[in-house]
């Protein structure tokens, strides 16, 4: 383990890159704004692009009701990843009120340096391997690279502590699936992705309609994450070179799954073969052509679902969906037949927590999981919506490579 450390480490010093480095891919376009390192004490770093998604945005809440803090416990937090754009401080972790951040991790030192400093804490580790034998810790929030999750989560798992992971939960790898399920349940732990659609504004919306039965049954609905590249970050073993889009499915697939609770059962995926020298299945490990992938869905309710993941169309950058339901129709409003709806902004969060970026989630998926643990019940994406989000591209994809069958997608039921 301790050889494998040094030799990634050696790597990441090499490319620049911690394993922990936010996003899929740089970011691209002249309209892209221009953020500071997230850590706030860094006042002289040269400002880095901002990946789409991670500009703090606008966000509906309801600020009539404050926040109420139910509980004087702090839990304590290990942090690992840090990375390009300081993801693994880009959650509020830090300015939680129930929360202690007691140790942080990152493969590349000064990174590993600079998570710490913005997570204001003084323990650091080396590695997740060696982070997760620290007996303090309770919960632990990973943001390495996307293929190592699964092995990351159930490491951290069975070191009897709480987890939480970045996107998406498994890559590409059924097997993979199966055993993290397995995981989590025998362990009893709470599990969450931090999916950033989960607590869209249109999602969240979607989602307290839904529940008040004001939507109806859900017809149809669409997701879709398009965005466009033109060349990539350095990342550990190149993961990021030539992903298939449907790997990388959940902030479209969450307009159906974060919305409802439920799963796709059925997909037919078709893709053609992208024009981009990046995405060339000589120069890539998943040997993957395809830029744009497009996959057609049953929904368990017998309804019907498009999701589609983009690398290569250029403008009009979307984390989006919209849903046609029995009741009514919602995209970025309701209209329909339902009247006296609930209210649909966000409540409000702890003091100094910021929503942060994508759509304002960032903060609320913190909240949602430490609450989750102090409350000793499930999280909202837990590990059957995460899955239920995830393995659909896993199988989609498997579909665009058979020119679109139809094809089963596995169940989990949590």
């Amino acid at each position: 383990m301790k050889k494998d450390n040094v030799t990634r480490r050696n790597f990441l010093k090499n490319v620049g890159l911690s394993a922990g480095a936010v996003g899929l891919f740089a970011a691209t376009g002249k309209s892209e704004k221009i953020i500071q390192n997230l850590d706030k004490t860094k006042t002289k770093e040269k400002p880095e692009k901002v990946i789409q998604g991670f500009d703090d945005t606008k966000t509906n809440i309801d600020t009539s009701k404050k926040w109420k803090q139910k509980f004087d416990r702090k839990i304590k937090v290990g942090i690992v990843g840090y990375g390009a754009c300081g993801f693994g401080a880009a959650f509020g972790f830090q300015d939680h009120p129930n929360v202690e951040v007691v140790a942080v991790s990152d493969l590349f030192p000064d990174r590993c340096a600079g998570l710490a400093k913005a997570c204001r804490c003084s323990k650091t580790y080396p590695s997740l391997e060696e982070l997760v034998k620290d007996d303090q810790i309770e919960a632990v929030f990973v943001a390495t690279d996307a293929p190592s999750h699964a092995k990351h989560i159930m490491d951290v798992l069975n070191h009897g502590k709480h987890a939480a992971c970045a996107v998406p939960v498994v890559w590409g790898s059924l097997e993979d699936a199966d055993k993290l399920f397995e995981t989590v349940k025998k362990t009893g732990l709470n599990y969450m992705m931090f999916e950033t659609s989960a607590y869209h504004d249109d999602v969240y919306a979607m989602r307290t309609l839904y529940n008040a039965d004001k939507l109806g049954d859900i017809l149809y609905s669409e997701g879709e994450y398009f965005h466009y590249v033109d060349h990539y970050f350095p990342s550990y073993k190149n993961w990021r070179i030539g992903v298939p889009p449907m790997y990388y499915p959940t902030h479209a697939t969450a307009y159906y799954v974060a919305v409802s609770g439920g799963s796709f059962t059925k997909v037919a995926c078709l893709s053609k073969p992208s024009i981009l020298k990046f995405i060339d299945p000589k120069k890539n490990s998943y040997k993957n052509s395809f830029g744009t992938e497009i996959a057609f869905l049953e929904t368990d309710n017998g309804g019907m679902s498009r999701m589609g993941v983009s690398w290569d169309t250029p403008g009009h950058p979307a984390e989006a969906g919209l849903l046609r339901c029995t009741k009514g129709t919602f995209k970025g409003t309701f209209q329909g037949l339902s009247k006296n709806l609930p209210e649909l902004r966000k409540p409000s969060l702890p003091p100094n927590v910021s929503p942060g970026g994508h759509g304002g989630s960032h903060g609320y998926l913190t909240n949602e999981f430490i609450m989750s643990i102090l409350e000793k019940r499930k999280p909202l994406v837990n590990i059957g919506w995460a899955l239920n989000m995830t393995v659909p591209g896993i199988v989609a994809h498997q579909s665009a490579l058979k020119g679109g069958e139809w094809l089963k997608i596995p169940q989990y039921n949590f």
